[in-house]
């Protein structure tokens, strides 16, 4: 019998194949269905969102109604008196309006300009670049730089990296012995910055002399004149350009740059910027034997990024995305986050970037202090009312209750979250409650470029929009940690369904995408 004195029949079936017998067990249940059960929650929780984010609309439409019955059935003697009365009060309804044309005026004479994105470009490297595992390991093991320890240590990350077979290495780290000098860095920063504004310039129309603002981030290799000097001298570019150079910021700097760019942009009108997002391997591989200084040789690669952005109204006709927010966290005053990715010389005088063995804690505690600044600005007030409810309950009456995680979902269509390693998304997967089509972006673009620093983000937004997903109205957001230690987030919304620009990095081969990860 089962609850309720409800009967239930149970038939049970023997049989055998070929690897042993296998009973299955064929219920017949004559009860009423689970409703709590079969209700699925997530559509409860759907419906809970677009009623509260809808409130104030089925507030008004009751009043609305009622105001147009009432005017309905206004008598014209009565309409005539309202009219006389305002004749009388002419002074009050001068008043009011000059206060209104005053208010109006003021609003959008300091309202901030809204920032597009015209189009970006995304380097991608030639073939003869191409480094494939067994390549890496042959290659460390023959320079004789690495002892037995230290190549299975590569080895094994690699395996677990996330990164496929296809990734860049500069062209100074092909030969051997390797050829790390300023010469060779510099061929590589031209490379990756030239193709992706050649491209990026060929795509949007636009003539270098119409540039106004540039600002280039790299965080290893600064020489002079800078990076963006060199751009500056490429495209003859006007002598009054406001141009910076960014250096030693991380993997975050890419969204760094553009906040910056948007600053400007909203103090010089009618104008464009660029931001180029890049990292520069050639002079910052690691020849030692430490094994915290060994893991970015494994991960880092090469790439880049050039972005357009504007703040001309008639751009907005053709711009793939209007900037929504740009939030930045910094935790730099607290010495475990400042010193979790630190380049330093090793015992034997060789340099490197060290990773700490705390570098996802600290990363962990840099996101949620970026999204506790973030949620606020772009969550629905559905999930802020259960968000501040649950933290109200927990302060208040019970300790022991579980913090409510806001459904980012809600908020963001899709995700690029920075392809720093395979740990550092599957964390956010993990923390987010995200499903795996969400971090899809920032897996393959590990997979087939590995860890292109600042860039990263970029190549993610390019997968999406190469795999047709990106739509009119939908968000995106942008998160990228890094040295500092930072956590930086900017959000974007799609202006028109956007399709790749031409010679985007995915364009011969996002068909074999998405590929299987072996973790």
């Amino acid at each position: 019998m089962a609850g309720g004195g409800v009967s239930e029949s149970e038939t049970q079936v023997n049989g055998a194949n070929g690897t042993g017998g296998s009973s299955v067990r064929i219920h017949n249940t004559r009860r009423l269905p689970d409703f709590l059960q079969s209700v699925n929650l997530k559509y409860v929780k759907l419906g809970y969102h677009y009623l509260i984010s809808n409130l104030l609309t089925l507030c008004l439409v009751p009043l609305m109604i009622v105001i147009l019955i009432e005017a309905s059935q206004t008598e014209p003697e009565e309409i005539k008196q309202l009219w006389l009365h305002l004749q009388y009060n002419l002074v009050s309804v001068i008043i009011c309006s000059a206060f209104l044309v005053f208010g109006s005026t003021v609003y959008i004479m300091t309202r901030p300009n809204p920032i597009y994105l015209v189009d970006f470009s995304c380097y991608r490297p030639p073939d003869k670049l191409r480094v494939q595992f067994h390549q890496f390991m042959e290659h460390s093991r023959l320079t004789g730089d690495f002892d037995d320890s230290s190549l299975e240590f590569q080895r094994k990350i690699l395996e677990r990296s996330g990164l496929g077979e296809e990734t860049y290495a500069p062209e100074a780290m092909h030969y051997l012995p390797p050829r790390p000098s300023m010469a060779a860095a510099r061929q590589e920063a031209e490379e990756v910055m030239y193709g992706a504004l050649d491209n990026l310039f060929a795509n949007t129309s636009i003539k270098p002399k119409d540039i106004g603002i540039l600002v280039v981030n790299c965080s290893l290799f600064n020489p002079t004149p800078s990076l963006s000097a060199m751009i500056v001298n490429k495209y003859k570019l006007r002598g009054n350009i406001i141009s910076f150079n960014l250096g030693g910021m991380g993997c975050s700097a890419g969204v760094i740059a553009v906040d910056l760019a948007k600053d400007l942009l909203q103090v010089h009108r009618n104008t464009y910027a660029v931001v180029v997002s890049t990292e520069n391997i050639t002079q910052n591989w690691y020849f030692g034997n430490k094994k915290s200084m060994l893991i970015p040789n494994c991960l880092f690669r090469v790439g880049g990024a050039a972005v357009l952005l504007s703040n001309k109204a008639k751009d907005r006709r053709r711009a793939k995305y209007r900037l929504v927010h740009v939030v930045r966290t910094h935790r730099g005053a607290d010495d475990k986050a400042f010193r979790c990715v630190y380049q330093e010389q090793d015992e034997a005088g060789k340099t490197g970037v060290s990773l700490s063995k705390d570098l996802m804690a600290i990363a962990g505690g840099a996101l949620k202090t970026n999204i506790t600044t973030l949620g606020p600005l772009v969550l629905p007030i559905s999930e802020q009312l259960l968000f501040f409810s649950t933290l109200l309950l927990k302060k208040l009456f019970n300790k022991n209750v579980k913090p409510y995680i806001p459904d980012f979902k809600l908020a963001f269509d899709h995700f690029c979250i920075h392809a720093g390693g395979r740990a550092v998304i599957d964390e956010l997967e993990k923390n987010l409650q995200l499903q795996p089509i969400h971090v899809e972006a920032s897996r393959m673009t590990l997979h087939r470029f590995g860890n292109t620093s600042s860039s990263s983000i970029w190549y993610e937004l390019a997968y999406t929009e190469a795999k047709g997903r990106m739509r009119r109205g939908n968000r995106v957001w942008q998160i990228a940690f890094g040295s500092g230690f930072k956590c930086n987030s900017a959000v974007w919304e799609a202006l028109r369904n956007v399709k790749p620009s031409r010679n985007g990095p995915w364009e011969d081969c996002i068909d074999r995408y998405p590929v299987k990860v072996v973790s």
